[in-house]
């Protein structure tokens, strides 16, 4: 790779995950100050379920849509004003004076976030070779997590001290910066786009929705990745908080560890994958501990803030498993499909988000707020999960060998 090349190459892989951590904060904003959020805008449990999950009622389904442009026309066409409308909608949200105008920002950051992942993925296809593609794919994730996991806490902090509407309205502040970095830096690889094989926009789509195998992966990816949309993103604060008598502050440093292991995690199973040439046994077993990680922690009456932050990272670490359905969906698919399969299995798993968030809210009112019993749903979709793997076949990895 050219001096240049390997320049671009790592400018844009630097700000797609730039852009993906930054998009898993304003995704995970409302965990921060549901108290004062509920308040402000006058909602019930269910409402503020519901609210948080207009980010995903729009990014899930865009998933399609934005597979699709990328694999015809490429990343940065879209990449930068995606980032702007994510940016924005955060700080729509922070200045709404009401819950209606809130939900308009919550979808606009939604729509722009829906460009982060698979762009960022896209670029480790199109720059680097197949065979860093599980490792790149976890860093990335990686990078994500740890910063939110970083993030979340100070953000949750800063939430306290200033107010949840000055703390939206900086971090939509802090997108705008990335934004001009996407503006100046970011560029394309000169393989990215393909309107010859795709002479319609929905050519690669035929092919993937034809393929058993890629729903089954995608459906086994969603449910191991439903505690982090679940717990991580909205009602982990709460139920320590609740049922384990942590501080606000003490309840998100340690539901800020299940992004601290997924970030581990990611990392991790995509070097043994790797290593060994295989995913489908290692997405198992970390499914089946993760059900286990997860359990302990909604069922038992633990107090102790290391133990619980203990049990969070460990939940995180085994479902960063998850991150091996990318590449599982990816290998036996032609190149010219890889945008609109990566987002495809992503848009299965975001798409979780629209069933749980919301439920869990339901549930928490219909039984008197027992988060143990709105929350069983967690480690209930995680042994799914490993039950599922069964029906997969290992994929055919020919550049593992």
């Amino acid at each position: 790779m050219s001096t240049a090349r390997a320049r671009h190459a790592i400018l844009a892989l630097s700000i797609g995950t730039l852009f993906f951590l930054f998009e898993f904060v304003a995704r995970i904003s409302p965990s921060t100050a549901t108290a004062a959020i509920t308040r402000d805008l006058t909602l019930s449990s269910a409402e503020l379920g519901v609210f948080s999950s207009l980010f995903f009622w729009v990014y899930a389904p865009m998933q399609i849509v934005v597979g699709l442009l990328l694999d015809r026309w490429g990343a940065r066409r879209f990449v930068v004003p995606a980032i702007a409308f994510c940016a924005g909608g955060i700080a729509l949200v922070g200045a709404a004076p009401n819950v209606e105008v809130a939900g308009i920002g919550r979808l606009m950051t939604g729509f722009g976030a829906s460009f982060a992942f698979v762009s960022a993925l896209y670029a480790v296809n199109h720059w680097f070779a197949p065979a860093r593609f599980a490792l790149l794919s976890g860093i990335v994730n990686a990078v994500g997590m740890i910063g939110t996991a970083i993030g979340v806490v100070w953000l949750t902090a800063l939430t306290e001290t200033a107010g949840w509407r000055p703390s939206f309205l900086g971090i939509g502040a802090v997108g705008g910066g990335i934004f001009l970095l996407a503006l100046l830096f970011y560029r394309d690889a000169p393989s990215a786009g393909d309107t010859e094989t795709h002479a319609t926009p929905l050519g690669p789509l035929r092919q993937i929705v034809k393929s058993p195998q890629v729903w089954l992966i995608s459906l086994v990816g969603a449910l191991i990745y439903m505690p982090i949309n679940v717990y991580g993103g909205l009602w982990g604060n709460e139920e320590l908080t609740a049922d384990h008598a942590l501080s606000a502050v003490s309840a998100e440093t340690a539901v800020s560890m299940v992004f601290w292991g997924m970030a581990a995690g990611s990392v991790l199973w995509g070097a043994v994958s790797d290593a060994l040439g295989h995913r489908k046994w290692i997405v198992f077993g970390g499914a089946v501990a993760a059900t286990l990680a997860w359990a302990a922690v909604i069922f038992t009456p633990i107090d102790n803030f290391w133990l619980i932050a203990t049990a969070l990272f460990l939940g995180g670490l085994f479902c960063g498993v998850q991150m091996l359905t990318f590449a599982m969906a990816k290998e036996g698919q032609d190149q010219s499909t890889v945008g609109t399969v990566t987002a495809f299995v992503n848009m299965i798993g975001i798409g979780a988000a629209l069933v749980f968030q919301p439920l869990v809210g339901w549930l928490l009112d219909l039984t008197g707020g027992k988060h143990a019993l709105a929350l069983a749903s967690v480690p209930i979709c995680l042994g799914l999960a490993a039950l599922l793997v069964f029906t997969l076949r290992e994929p055919d990895q020919p550049h593992l060998r």
